[in-house]
């Protein structure tokens, strides 16, 4: 369990969100950039900065507050009463603030104009499901390979992104804060206003059935490692 105060885990997620998301989306813009228009580059160039800041982020914040970086991981864990109430709304906050100040810091990084709302479409059942697909799977990787291995936590986390954001249709944005700090950018990474809240839905739904699944799937095992709530992603 991390010795941090309150303030301090509350510091570390919105510092380490605010990170992902200015490497999500910087690494968008400079990868349509480059690409001369060829999406499938453009989207690697995306996706790789993503995974490796990931691992970066959990290895340097998981000591002191977990490093959800993401209100669905927040809500599974306040569900398994490892985070108070309290705690997990400071944290949903504080990861969309974080969210929101890392697209405007890449933003800035590239000459583009601070305040954007987002023209991409990402609609329709398909990729709604698809941010569902990317949610379920995310918590999965967390969950059972905290209980398996929780020292792989960063890297397992870093390259389950990696590969669903070419596995998913809508290229596994699995967080809330991300989500909606994305439709303040349009740029490669942006999301419509408009098509934000079904996306939410389907992660927050996924994140549940993930930790329902879990249960299912491991009460009645054993396994080594730490203790559930001294893993690398509890408080």
């Amino acid at each position: 369990m991390s010795a941090a105060s309150l303030p301090q885990k509350l510091a570390a997620e919105a510092l380490g969100t605010a990170l992902l998301l200015a490497a999500v989306v910087g690494s968008g813009i400079m990868a349509e950039r480059l690409a001369g228009g060829n999406g499938a580059l453009a989207l690697l160039g995306n996706t790789l900065p993503t995974g490796a800041m990931l691992v970066v982020l959990i290895t340097m914040l998981a000591p002191i507050s977990g490093a959800h970086l993401n209100p669905a991981v927040s809500l599974v864990f306040f569900l398994r009463r490892e985070l108070s109430s309290r705690a997990a709304l400071a944290y949903a906050a504080v990861q969309v603030i974080g969210a929101v100040t890392g697209v405007l810091v890449a933003h800035a990084m590239f000459a583009e104009p601070m305040l954007q709302l987002s023209l991409t479409p990402r609609s329709g059942f398909a990729q709604a499901f698809s941010e569902g697909v990317a949610t379920f799977g995310l918590l999965l990787t967390i969950l059972l390979t905290l209980k398996a291995k929780p020292q792989a936590i960063a890297m397992s986390v870093g390259l389950y992104i990696t590969a669903a954001y070419w596995f998913t249709a809508s290229t596994s944005f699995a967080n809330p804060a991300v989500t909606l700090a994305r439709c303040l950018t349009d740029t490669f990474a942006g999301i419509r206003p408009q098509d934000v809240p079904a996306f939410v839905g389907a992660q927050l739904i996924a994140a549940v059935c993930a930790l329902a699944t879990v249960r299912a799937v491991t009460s009645n095992t054993n396994h080594p490692g730490l203790r559930e709530s001294d893993g690398a992603l509890g408080r």
